[in-house]
């Protein structure tokens, strides 16, 4: 369950030191917020998914994938998506020190004390935002949903779920064997 503290403004906020090992720390509508590190089944995840599109963005010359770093939102907002694409055409926002606007696709892993928090703010951080693809991948449940911006609302593209294979926005010529993202059963 994440802990919010006192309230700063982003400028504030990321002149902070880098966070202690083990916490993480985003600014959520002025309020310092935070929370766990990740279980194993988001780690596990979050991995396979980075191996995955690293090379695939690099080698079409697409842009840039970053994971987990602060990414300025707005004046009060300063979120660490877990997963994030800047195309070519707006790698101008990868700074020197952070991310200085919304990126291109955040995506988010659920654990049990982030869910609500990915389903609920960040959706609508992020869609607020101008996040043109927002993916939420669910390691307990085995399932992932794709959304596109869509005027002001997120639309759903993608919904699967276990070892389906699938394309995701932007990514649609990249197919993704989803029982390859999840974490193995332990034997």
């Amino acid at each position: 369950m994440p802990v919010v503290t006192g309230r700063m403004t982003a400028a504030e906020f990321l002149r902070l030191p880098e966070d202690p090992d083990r916490i993480r720390y985003e600014l959520a509508r002025g309020e310092v917020v935070v929370s766990p590190s990740p279980n194993l089944d988001h780690a596990f995840c979050n991995t396979n998914l980075i191996v995955l599109l690293v090379p695939h963005v690099r080698d079409q010359k697409l842009g840039v994938i970053i994971p987990d770093t602060d990414t300025y939102f707005g004046p009060e907002d300063v979120r660490r998506p877990d997963i994030m694409f800047f195309s070519t055409a707006r790698a101008h926002f990868v700074g020197e020190q952070y991310l200085e606007g919304p990126p291109d696709l955040a995506i988010e892993i659920l654990s049990p004390s982030n869910k609500h928090v990915d389903r609920g703010d960040k959706f609508k951080l992020y869609r607020d935002s101008g996040v043109i693809y927002y993916w939420l991948f669910d390691p307990m449940l085995k399932t992932v949903e794709g959304y596109r911006l869509d005027g002001n609302e997120y639309v759903p593209t993608i919904m699967a779920k276990d070892s389906d294979r699938v394309r995701i926005p932007p990514f649609e010529d990249l197919e993704i064997n989803l029982a390859e993202i999840w974490r193995p059963a332990r034997s």
